[in-house]
């Protein structure tokens, strides 16, 4: 062992009589620790959220979006998706309709998103259709149909009643008719929020209406649910629903026309430069947005949220190293006999203030230990039992993910004992200041 060292480490295991600056140290030790500890813990939760979200985002929606531009939607767009799929980095493609409607059942209504889609294509570029739990989405491959029973203006749902009035044909009519209605997906807390089951009969209402004698009147189909997904992501349980896409074309009266063109990449963080290459391969009237794009103001606040975590909790690392600092100015003035008794022996200034600058950063580095060992350890308990619930209307998850990082681990420990080190300057520099002459001279 190195003398500084030595003589560190000698200094720090405090006898009787210092007590006190025992003490001290040991508080400086622990809060070192609890710094570390928190900005570990303070780290992963943000970096949990972080990835949980855009695993969740990526796995509901496509990697880029290619939309037309001051056009009603795509028309031709069969030969387009297949000159896209075959560019660089694109792995799949598929097309898609979205507009708002209003789905009711009896007097229970909520808007949504309604998506019509080709489940062969739409199952390559997202992982929503393998989130359905109640029922079955292999509905949406069958062929398309026309609506068995032209909806009425009141929407209610026919009911299979049990009163010896009504007879068996009549109740295999009604079940023919139900079965005969295009399939629908809904979210499970839309469903839930409308009463909804699988086999219920829905009624979805567009607002973009036909032009009737008298005047423009929305337009309304009646869908049978065939399932319901849970995709743990609230925005999408709560307000997304999923049909054919030539039942979508029927609704909205488009004929063979999408509103986008799906697109699912080998390397999502190119997506900003894959985007711009397909937006110039459609031509002129296309505008291809990325997964990145239209999520930035979220990832932002996440990683804004992460730098004030740090520089927030990283007070408490700075608090601890006034506590090194005290503890390291008191050491000098209780060692000033020793420090004039090692410099008479021959022992060099800058032995000296390596003397007081490895005891703290001894200090620095005991504490960041404890404090990675407990971090961690909590990261994993978190992350591995979910014991902290959230409420998913809020935070669109229900429990608070935890991700720890090595690489967190790493900035934090050289922070923490950059810090430390920084608190030794002083007394060390006043150590090796003493003159030994002074000292003495009243021993």
């Amino acid at each position: 062992m190195r003398f500084e060292l030595f003589v560190a480490t000698r200094y720090l295991r405090a006898k009787r009589r210092q007590a006190f600056i025992g003490v001290i140290t040991g508080i400086s030790i622990l809060g070192v620790a609890a710094g570390v500890a928190s900005l570990i813990v303070a780290l992963a939760i943000n970096n949990g959220f972080r990835q949980d979200l855009q695993a969740r985002l990526l796995g509901s929606t496509a990697h880029i979006s290619l939309l037309r531009v001051e056009s009603d939607g795509i028309r031709d767009w069969r030969p387009l998706l297949d000159k896209l799929s075959k560019q660089p980095h694109v792995v799949a493609a598929a097309p898609a309709i979205y507009e708002q409607v209003l789905i009711s059942r009896g007097p229970r209504a909520r808007g949504a998103v309604l998506k019509g889609m080709l489940p062969q294509y739409e199952r390559k570029v997202s992982d929503l259709l393998k989130t359905v739990t109640l029922g079955s989405a292999a509905a949406l491959e069958e062929t398309s149909v026309e609506p068995g029973l032209r909806p009425g203006l009141d929407g209610a749902e026919p009911r299979l009643h049990t009163d010896t009035a009504q007879s068996p044909d009549d109740l295999n009519g009604v079940q023919q008719r139900v079965a005969a209605m295009p399939p629908i997906i809904l979210g499970k807390d839309l469903a839930e929020e409308i009463g909804a089951t699988v086999g219920s009969v829905v009624l979805v209402t567009s607002p973009q209406g036909e032009l009737t004698p008298f005047g423009m009147v929305p337009k309304y189909i009646r869908f049978r649910v065939a399932g319901i997904f849970n995709s743990g992501f609230f925005d999408y349980d709560s307000s997304w629903a999923f049909i054919r896409l030539a039942d979508a074309q029927s609704l909205f009266g488009l004929g063979d026309v999408i509103s986008v063109i799906q697109f699912k990449l080998d390397d999502i963080y190119l997506a900003g430069d894959v985007a711009r290459a397909l937006g110039q391969a459609a031509g002129h009237g296309f505008m291809a947005t990325s997964w990145m794009e239209q999520n930035k103001p979220l990832f932002h606040a996440l990683k804004l949220e992460r730098v004030v975590t740090f520089i927030t909790i990283g007070l408490i690392v700075f608090v601890a190293a006034l506590n090194i600092l005290i503890s390291l100015i008191m050491m000098v003035m209780e060692k000033t006999k020793d420090i004039a008794v090692l410099m008479s022996l021959g022992t060099k200034k800058k032995q000296i203030r390596r003397v007081f600058i490895a005891q703290g950063v001894l200090i620095g580095v005991i504490g960041t230990a404890i404090g990675l060992v407990l971090g961690y350890a909590v990261s994993w308990a978190g992350g591995h039992y979910h014991f902290i619930s959230l409420s998913p209307e809020v935070y669109s998850i229900d429990y608070v993910p935890f991700a720890p990082r090595l690489i967190d681990g790493l900035i934090v420990a050289l922070v923490s004992i950059g810090i430390s080190f920084v608190a030794t300057i002083y007394p060390s520099w006043s150590a090796a200041r003493i003159l030994p002459a002074e000292a003495l001279r009243y021993e």
